[in-house]
């Protein structure tokens, strides 16, 4: 006779729980409005003179996004009616990030339209990509649309650093709704350092010009000419053939960094408009460059003048291994628009009169450091507002979808995006240092123009990214070139209030 036994069970193990963290302000802004027609995407390019080892490389950027869990995240499924969007942390990646496309001629050029196009999703972690592609060693175009075209030809590049067909690209594309460029660019210098042993330690933040206000101080804002409801005037549409076009091209040019007198653009911050530091920033210089290049571009295309609004972020996380990790800048709109309107026809003139931008860089720097100072909530307390978990999110992105098109007439002209100095080395050992680095931010339309920039080895590297619904890869080529043009303007105004010359720092 056979016992028997009742069946044991099996024992139960449930996974563990998943830390799931809501949706900040900015991501759930950026959650509600996507569109499949122009991807959230954040593309940075870094240019490196040999070429990693495909495994260590895929080992020390996997040990840096553990080291780093908060990019370790997807989108927690849900209904229309919860009240919140929530990120779930998780313990590794769920796809490989890392990827070697086949070498080629075309294959960075190809690369970069995925950047463009192709938008890492937001349900599987990490919600980016890293592509390594190597390069022949020939002497590249710097200047490319992203769609495999050289620009328009008119700067010969200074080629690959070693000129010894070893070098490669590391190819960074982000969702933008979960991460912005500083916080993958502190990911990947912790990546370089675990690749190359060398410490890739954040150099010094630069010191800011006199006169220079402090969060917390009541900074005086002066205020724009003309009225606070005015409509900010649009970039010209110039694209031929394009109405129906969708997705972004860009740009990409090395430029040099515009000089800066010191004591120039006759600041009070120096007495006499003369002797000292600069009383404004490399990055004033670029706000003042982009609005010259639009108003420009405006009158070559018989559109009226008015108030340019540049909407610049402000990032002010520490950018140690601490980092915060996300979306983690602060956006500010600049007014740029002369004190006196009889500045208006100088400063969009074929040579702008230097007197004229001496005056709209003052006024501007002013701006700027009263701006950056002022405590503000990520995207206003509007922003706050339409986050606020009272109604269900399905109803929060209709109402942020038409508020969206509510206030475009009122959308800033353009985006202004200046990383500055690359605060990390990003030496990669065998593979070596970055010789160059290149960001470019989406360009959506009702601006459908961005304007990004970095610096490194004392160089610019400007990206140029725009809606294909705005412009054609002629017309970008052409405002790049009044881009350089303006940029070097800011650069002569010193002339115009003071004669002393020297070096920028």
């Amino acid at each position: 006779m056979t016992a028997l036994h009742p069946a044991r069970r099996r024992e139960q193990t449930s996974p563990p729980p998943v830390e799931r963290i809501p949706f900040p302000t900015v991501d759930e802004v950026s959650r509600h409005c996507l569109q499949e027609e122009e991807p959230e995407t954040v593309h940075i390019e870094v240019h490196l003179p040999g070429r990693p080892e495909p495994a260590r490389l895929r080992a020390a950027f996997g040990e840096a996004l553990r080291r780093h869990p908060r990019i370790l995240m997807r989108e927690a499924p849900g209904r229309w009616y919860r009240r919140r969007y929530e990120w779930e942390l998780t313990p590794a990646p769920d796809v490989d990030p890392v990827s070697f496309p086949p070498p080629g001629p075309d294959a960075l050029a190809h690369a970069r339209v995925r950047a463009l196009s192709a938008c890492p999703p937001l349900s599987a972690s990490p919600p980016l990509r890293l592509e390594v592609i190597n390069t022949d060693g020939k002497k590249e175009e710097k200047r490319g649309d992203g769609n495999g075209r050289d620009g328009n030809g008119r700067r010969d590049s200074r080629g690959n650093p070693t000129g010894d067909g070893g070098g490669c690209v590391l190819l960074l594309t982000l969702n933008h709704t979960a991460l912005d460029g500083p916080a993958c660019l502190r990911v990947l210098a912790t990546a370089a350092e675990l690749y190359g042993g060398a410490d890739n330690s954040p150099a010094p933040q630069p010191e800011r010009p006199p006169g220079s206000v402090r969060a917390g101080s009541g900074p005086h804002l002066p205020a724009p000419s003309g009225s606070g409801w005015a409509r900010p005037v649009r970039v010209a549409a110039d694209a031929q053939g394009t109405a129906t076009a969708t997705g972004n091209g860009m740009l990409i040019a090395e430029l040099a960094v515009p000089r800066r007198v010191p004591g120039g653009a006759g600041s009070a911050g120096s007495p006499g408009g003369s002797g000292g530091p600069p009383p404004y920033t490399v990055n004033d210089q670029l706000l003042v460059a982009t609005s010259l290049m639009v108003a420009r571009w405006n009158r070559l295309h018989d559109r009226p003048t008015g108030p340019v609004r540049i909407t610049m972020p402000v990032d002010d996380r520490p950018r140690g291994i601490d980092m915060p990790i996300g979306n983690g800048t602060r956006l500010v709109e600049v007014g740029l628009s002369p004190e006196d309107p009889a500045d208006e026809r100088l400063l969009t003139a074929e040579r702008p009169d230097p007197a004229a931008v001496a005056r709209l860089l003052r006024r501007t720097a002013e701006r700027t450091r009263a701006l950056k100072a002022a405590p503000r909530p990520p995207l206003g307390r509007g922003g706050a507002l339409l986050t606020a978990p009272v109604l269900p999110v399905g109803v929060r992105a209709a109402v942020a979808r038409g508020l969206r098109r509510a206030v475009a007439p009122w959308t800033s002209t353009t985006l202004l995006s200046n990383i500055g100095r690359v605060p990390y080395p990003l030496d990669f050992g065998d593979a070596g240092r970055a010789q160059a680095v290149w960001f470019s931010a989406p360009a959506r339309m009702p601006r459908g123009l961005t304007v990004t920039t970095a610096g490194t080895n004392g160089r610019l590297h400007l990206a140029l990214r725009w809606s294909r619904a705005l412009l054609d890869d002629d017309a970008a080529g052409t405002l790049a070139h009044l881009f350089e043009e303006c940029l070097a303007a800011t650069a002569a105004c010193g002339s115009a209030t003071d004669t002393t010359t020297g070096s920028p720092p």
